[in-house]
């Protein structure tokens, strides 16, 4: 007898897709345009940053509601970011002694709204550093495979940059880059004594038009805000918009998954989700089922897809379904810079982030810590916000500035507007990103005590740095000070050390979670083939970064685009070929 409780929907859709960020936009884009009729669900809301119900851009903060006191936002009041590191009604737990922190986007296009739009490519060194450091895995995949794909992800969404023949940080088909700022042209400099190779960023901002859909970008510096002329690069704007545009997309948002639902032979049939709203559950039915969810989610999802023919969860007769988690490693240091005191004013917004970065430029065979990391930088004139701060106190109690001049500080009325205008932009940051080793031993499984307000259960998490990461963490240290000091600034408070490990932000904290559902060539030690299928379900793909191998120094969206539309065409292709 049929449970009157739960809503069955009739249609057969061609593809199911689970999350609609990176992997699942362009998943959705791919074949939606393909002609393939899609569902595409989404735990969060409908966003679109053109529409007045959402606009945040251009507001100043004063028009905050909250006038600067915390907020629920991760980011702000402002930020395109609906969701965070803890959402009410949505726990994650953790175990012996993890500092895990697990980010949840809760809205249409997911994390791509609000990212920092940094745009690389992994190189061919990083699909094969077990063959070149004896850790981990070597993907499947090589450079190579993946190439082609990035050239079209390039062309369709558009990433400035220029070339510069790296050999592990391979270019992209660019758009011209934004001018270097006059802190970034100090940092340039500084560089050239510290030998820290520093070159245009990589992001994806459109400098100048290259469809009728999208407007360029008018630097207001706000991206994280989500774009109204969407001249950058969101799932939202990008992917599903022109997906929906086609007919063939069915949206349904609120939507949180239950489970992948199987026939008797083990082939999955559709998905189950809670209406977020209306509390009700239904089921949705395809010929084909992808996820991309966030790693994380995906996880969680087949490790929840229990069945008798699946006892301990979906696609895992490999036990690896949760394992080799690993997140970008992450640590910063900010400083005042004297010679950039009391300068004359100017609109210095530029793009959202910043206009230099520098890629990994030392040989690990020289080091005592394998992979490497990149430097983001950040400073200049932009909005100042609540808490924004003045610099740092010499000896004296006074603030040093250009040419040997020190000043008081402090005060109220029109002295503490004077103290504004003469520190601000003065201060300098830089945030290190880089590669951890993805170990077995750092995972996510379901903890069976404690669910969601849905009733479905959570992730519990177990995480731990390894002495790679915090040597790192070090290295990333004295290469901050080496910087701040060549730019003839002065450190923001002391160096931190190994009583912090030197910096190093909780796992998590970087938002760049990998590998719970890696891909490789041996079944019994990986989840995924080469083209994101499972090995133990045909018409089963993930498409997030779940499927990762390993992380490389470089954020991971690129790649995720990129391995989403290889897989989107080999699934185009087994459907041709009657595979699937």
């Amino acid at each position: 007898m049929e449970d009157f409780q739960i809503k069955n929907q009739a249609t057969v859709f061609d593809v199911i897709i689970v999350g609609s960020g990176a992997g699942g936009g362009m998943a959705a884009y791919q074949l939606t345009k393909a002609g393939a009729k899609v569902c595409l669900l989404e735990a969060g809301g409908f966003y679109d940053p053109a529409d007045p119900k959402y606009i945040t851009q251009l507001k100043f903060p004063y028009e905050s509601p909250r006038r600067g006191a915390s907020t629920r936002r991760a980011f702000g009041d402002f930020d395109a970011a609906w969701g965070g590191w803890e959402i009410e009604g949505e726990p994650y737990t953790r175990k012996n002694g993890t500092e895990f922190d697990w980010f949840r986007s809760r809205m249409l296009g997911g994390r791509t709204n609000h990212w920092g739009r940094i745009s690389l490519r992994f190189g061919p060194k990083d699909f094969k550093r077990k063959s070149i450091d004896g850790l981990g895995e070597d993907w499947p995949i090589s450079y190579e495979d993946v190439a082609p794909y990035y050239d079209k992800v390039d062309q369709l969404i558009g990433v400035f940059g220029t070339k510069e023949n790296l050999p592990n940080d391979p270019d992209s088909i660019f758009l011209p880059p934004p001018k270097p700022r006059l802190h970034e042209l100090l940092l340039l400099e500084a560089n050239k004594k510290t030998g820290v190779t520093t070159i245009p960023s990589r992001m994806s901002m459109l400098t100048k038009p290259i469809n009728d859909e999208r407007g360029s970008c008018f630097y207001c510096g706000q991206c994280s805000r989500g774009c109204m002329a969407y001249a950058d690069f969101s799932s939202s704007s990008v992917l599903v918009k022109p997906a929906l545009k086609t007919g063939n997309l069915t949206l349904i948002n609120n939507a949180m998954v239950r489970e992948v639902l199987t026939d008797e032979n083990g082939i999955a049939t559709g998905v189950s989700y809670v209406n977020k709203l209306t509390l009700t559950e239904a089921t949705v039915n395809a010929k084909i089922v992808i996820l991309a969810a966030s790693a994380g989610e995906s996880a969680r999802l087949l490790l929840n897809s229990k069945s008798s023919r699946f006892q301990n969860g979906l696609a895992n007769s490999s036990g690896v379904v949760g394992k080799y988690l690993h997140d970008s490693t992450g640590a910063g240091r900010s400083a005042f810079v004297p010679s950039l005191v009391d300068r004359k004013r100017y609109n210095e917004d530029g793009v959202g982030g910043m206009h230099v970065y520098s890629p990994w430029w030392l040989d690990n065979a020289k080091l005592d810590f394998p992979r490497g990391y990149h430097i983001e930088y950040g400073g200049g004139m932009g909005m100042p916000s609540y808490g924004f701060g003045f610099g740092i106190e010499n000896q004296n109690g006074k603030y040093p500035g250009r040419n040997g001049i020190t000043k008081d500080a402090g005060g109220y009325g029109a002295s503490l507007k004077d103290d504004y205008r003469f520190f601000y932009g003065a201060n300098i940051g830089m945030a290190g990103r880089g590669e951890a080793i993805a170990r077995e031993d750092n995972y996510c499984e379901i903890d069976p005590k404690v669910v969601d307000k849905w009733g479905i259960p959570v992730l519990r998490f177990h995480y731990k740095w390894s002495d790679y990461e915090i040597k790192q963490a070090k290295h990333m240290q004295d290469t901050f000070e080496e910087i701040i000091h060549s730019m003839g600034g002065i450190p923001n408070g002391p160096k931190p050390g190994a009583d912090t490990n030197y910096g190093l932000l909780a796992p998590g904290r970087i938002i760049h979670e990998v590998g719970t559902v890696r891909m490789g060539s041996d079944k019994n030690r990986s989840v995924l083939n080469k083209y994101g299928q499972s090995h133990d379900v045909k018409n089963l793909f993930v498409v997030d970064g779940g499927a990762f191998v390993s992380q490389a120094d470089k954020n991971p969206t690129w790649t995720i685009l990129a391995l989403s539309m290889r897989t989107s065409d080999y699934i185009l292709e087994q459907v041709k070929a009657k595979n699937l």
